[in-house]
């Protein structure tokens, strides 16, 4: 079997329809050839896995709220045991009653 035979069966390729260019420091891309050798990866390949892992660490380090256990504690608190509304919150409400109803 042939090199490509065996990735083809081993890692399923996907149609690439974007082209992403990068400049790098000599040192920068040396370290990144290694790094790839050493997974057994292509340079681009290991590049491609790599943006898409630190840019899903980074959505996600925005969309997950990470919340201390006296935090964690405090909002079930008030979850459990809201406080009553304010003047402004029936005020609200009322509001809201009156443009769309019940």
């Amino acid at each position: 079997m042939s090199q490509r035979t065996t990735r083809t069966t081993q890692t399923p390729r996907t149609t690439r329809i974007a082209r992403l260019e990068a400049r790098i420091t000599p040192e920068a891309l040396s370290v990144v050839r290694r790094a790839a050798q050493i997974q057994g990866r292509s340079v681009s390949d290991f590049v491609v896995a790599a943006a898409q892992e630190a840019a899903q660490k980074t959505v996600t380090e925005i969309e997950v709220i990470r919340l201390s256990r006296e935090a964690q504690e405090q909002f079930v608190a008030l979850l459990l045991n809201p406080p009553a509304p304010t003047p402004a919150l029936k005020r609200a409400f009322e509001r809201h009653r009156a443009m769309f109803g019940e």
